[in-house]
């Protein structure tokens, strides 16, 4: 099972995580989770969430980046779920299970040290591979899009396939590990 946990506070402008939605949608076994239209009020069913990561054996995080980290949303969602006991701590409910980071970026040429930003692109990964790696999560090398509100429609669904065939390969490999 792959768990995509999505957070866009403005899904109908978003042209990047959408093509990225519409590309793996379909897959077997996935359950896509779209905080922004479950929980608008914040009011995070935490036990809900907890059940659904039980069930994964792949946990996606789908967002733009918000201020060189995750959304709001999904930020209360790492307090409300991930909490100690369950998840970290005396808890290990996701220990071995493994974590892509899927997010979507202003321009890359902003992320270098000469850029707008000051730091290259990798400056900013630490912090949400530290919240996986902290519950035990395998860590996988992120997908990221850069400049998706500028790209052509052909060139993000191009990333939406590549971003599908991702996944249908670690769903190859999880079933042959399973055998």
């Amino acid at each position: 099972m792959i768990v995509v946990i999505h957070a866009h506070p403005y899904p109908s402008r978003s042209r990047a995580c959408a093509a990225l939605l519409d590309a793996i949608r379909d897959l077997p076994a996935i359950d896509i989770r779209s905080l922004y239209a479950l929980y608008a009020d914040f009011d995070i069913d935490a036990r809900a969430e907890q059940e659904a990561l039980e069930r994964a054996a792949l946990v996606v995080w789908l967002h733009p980046l918000y201020w060189y980290t995750v959304p709001a949303l999904m930020k209360h969602w790492f307090d409300s779920v991930l909490v100690g006991g369950w998840a970290h701590g005396t808890g290990a409910a996701l220990e071995g299970k493994d974590c892509l980071w899927v997010t979507t970026s202003s321009a890359g040429d902003a992320y270098r040290v000469e850029g707008r930003h000051g730091h290259a692109f990798e400056a900013f990964v630490p912090v949400v591979e530290q919240v996986a790696r902290y519950c035990g999560m395998h860590w996988m090398e992120p997908h990221i899009v850069h400049g998706g509100h500028a790209l052509p429609d052909a060139e993000l669904r191009e990333h939406g396939r590549k971003l599908r065939s991702r996944l249908d390969a670690w769903n190859g490999g999880h079933a042959a590990r399973r055998d």
